[in-house]
């Protein structure tokens, strides 16, 4: 995922002196008693959760690359007697678990994938690998907890097939690859093939499904607690690049030159106004940064170009289009002032807002109560993104949050997703699979 979670942590820090969670009136089709079923096979598949989430962080593979983690759910999938499909997308999996009474169609999604960072945790069971990532070799590490994901849905996957002949209708589990980006470079246009969801939602993967549910660990809330809101929760994601060309020369004559570096500055500068001056963020916040620029080989050297990366950040569509016109046009405009030249291309990250549908939200909020004994609230909505906004484009998906801070760490202080440091809790991997479990089952039983 795209984050930070620094929303989040501000959220379970306005809270921490007394956590005030969310109730709802609404009827649920899950009971006390379905759960109670729920909670016994949860209990009896933790200890192999736990021995799942090791295995794979011990083994972490990159977007694009996880083959050994894939075989590793299909073969748990098979053995449990569902239909599978391996190379979904890439090497995404698919199972298909069919109840014994006729219903309605939900899918259950993890994400896989890890990212290309140097493990610190300490843990026995902590990282060694190393990749290929863009042409270089790279340690690899689950800082995200995708391996905490897809441990916690193999888990579902046992309880629910347990309850196979109550089930009126049919649970697809998905478990993607590439959530944290393209697996491989872009083109000279910027493109690259569909990849994560996009790519499973091409090969069929939300065929007949007619609900999709799907959750994030985070250090940064209280453990056990879930964080959820209606709407847009996680914005959208555009990587932006910018090239600016303009014609070298020596440092000591630069009226001989048109100087790439201090148009690229001049960018940058102007850029800020996209969001401060130019779009109307009393309707949501946008964010438009730059991480990266490179140009110049040496100090007395202005150089012919300069290349800029960074990100833009938007929870509504029609301001995501807005942001993108304006962000070429102060790019052009300011280079062209200079003498330069600049062009501005969008992608391969193009994620949507990850937005919760206000009705699917309400319908489930007494099952995930029920399963989270009341320890549900509303936080701020999230800077960071995740590609599960692609599955919300095809059919309403809901998408929360579960509070894991690793024992004896303060959840305020905990090292976030994406950092070395990275951990959780164990003991919430059977919380996460009883929520998905109970989802799954409430809709299922929802008329």
């Amino acid at each position: 995922m795209h984050k930070p979670l620094s929303a989040i942590a501000l959220a379970a820090g306005l809270v921490a002196s007394g956590l005030t969670f969310v109730s709802s009136a609404q009827a649920q089709a899950l009971d006390a008693a379905g759960l109670q079923t729920i909670d016994a096979a949860v209990n009896a598949v933790a200890p192999k959760m736990v021995s799942w989430r090791r295995d794979i962080h011990a083994h972490p593979e990159l977007s694009g690359q996880e083959v050994r983690t894939a075989k590793l759910v299909a073969e748990h999938l098979k053995k449990l007697g569902m239909e599978v499909q391996t190379g979904v997308g890439g090497t995404g999996v698919v199972g298909t678990l069919k109840g014994g009474l006729p219903g309605k169609v939900v899918a259950l999604r993890a994400d896989m994938d890890a990212l290309p960072v140097l493990e610190n945790t300490g843990l026995p069971f902590a990282s060694k690998a190393k990749a290929n990532y863009l042409g270089k070799e790279v340690p690899v590490m689950h800082a995200c907890g995708h391996d905490a994901h897809t441990a916690m849905l193999m888990g579902a996957a046992e309880v629910l097939v347990g309850m196979k002949a109550q089930l009126p209708g049919t649970v697809k589990f998905i478990f993607q690859p590439a959530e944290e980006g393209a697996p491989v470079e872009a083109d000279a246009n910027g493109k690259v093939p569909s990849f994560g969801a996009k790519a499973m939602i091409e090969a069929g993967a939300l065929k007949d499904v007619q609900a999709i549910y799907g959750l994030h660990i985070t250090s940064n809330l209280p453990g056990g607690v879930v964080g959820y809101r209606s709407g847009p929760l996680m914005a959208g994601s555009d990587n932006i690049t910018i090239h600016v060309e303009g014609r070298g020369g020596h440092g000591s004559s630069p009226w001989a030159t048109i100087d790439p570096i201090v148009a690229a500055s001049q960018v940058v500068m102007g850029l800020q106004t996209v969001v401060s001056r130019q779009l109307n963020i009393s309707q949501e916040p946008a964010v438009v940064t730059i991480g990266q620029i490179q140009g110049g080989t040496r100090y007395n050297i202005i150089p012919d170009k300069v290349e800029m990366m960074g990100t833009l950040r938007t929870f509504d569509e029609d301001m995501r289009q807005e942001a993108l016109k304006r962000i070429t046009t102060t790019a052009e405009s300011i280079a062209a002032a200079s003498g330069a030249k600049a062009s501005v291309r969008f992608g391969p990250v193009a994620y949507p807002v990850t937005t919760n549908p206000a009705q699917l939200t309400q319908a489930s909020l007494p099952a995930l109560n029920l399963a989270m004994g009341g320890k549900t609230m509303v936080i701020p909505k999230v800077a960071g993104s995740e590609d599960f906004s692609e599955f919300q484009k095809v059919v309403p998906g809901f998408f929360y949050f579960l509070g894991a801070p690793p024992k004896g760490k303060e959840f305020a202080k905990a090292p976030p997703n994406h950092s070395a440091l990275f951990d959780i809790d164990e003991d919430q991997l059977p919380t996460g699979a009883r929520s998905l479990a109970a989802l799954a089952v409430d809709f299922l039983q929802r008329k």
